[in-house]
């Protein structure tokens, strides 16, 4: 075991993440257009931390001691720790829950999202899972979203060849 890991016992593990995650961190979902998925497009959440590439080794041992997600290294010097899928975000957002302050709407929002996400069966389920991420837009400040639920509805109706029920009102 690493100092770094003995500092980070397993008692403080989720309150030491859950810190990290509201200072350094990011919690989102992404709708990208992708053929061949059953409504048009792909519904990608992520949570993602990020840290100085210079820190690199010590965000190694963080992820593999809680050995969820993968490192990804950007060209401006950040280090990303990426959890991107569903069970690994599950656990994650379940343990570190108590003890989040800023992201806590936003892994309560999650939580929602990869419930509904499971849960969706028809073209209206799945403009309404839509309708559910754009939250993570005012939550995240997010102003570089493009696929937005009109986008969704109008290639739903034009590419599917479907007509929804309950237009959105704009």
């Amino acid at each position: 075991m690493s100092n770094l890991q003995r500092k980070i016992n397993h008692r403080s593990k989720w309150p030491y993440l859950a810190g990290f995650l509201d200072a350094d961190g990011s919690i989102y979902v992404r709708i990208k257009p992708r053929k061949g998925y059953r409504y048009g497009f792909q519904v990608s959440p992520s949570v993602v931390f990020f840290q100085s590439s210079k820190e690199r080794r010590k965000l190694e041992k963080i992820r593999d001691f809680c050995r969820l997600g993968y490192l990804r290294d950007r060209k401006d010097g950040i280090t990303e720790w990426v959890v991107g899928d569903r069970k690994s975000i599950q656990v994650l957002i379940k343990r570190t829950l108590p003890y989040l302050v800023f992201k806590r709407k936003q892994a309560e929002l999650m939580l929602d999202v990869l419930e509904r996400h499971r849960k969706v069966k028809s073209k209206e389920d799945f403009l309404d899972l839509v309708e559910k991420i754009e939250q993570f837009k005012v939550l995240n400040y997010s102003k570089k979203r493009k696929n937005d639920r009109y986008l969704v509805r109008a290639k739903l109706e034009m590419e599917l060849g479907i007509k929804l029920n309950n237009p959105l009102a704009p």
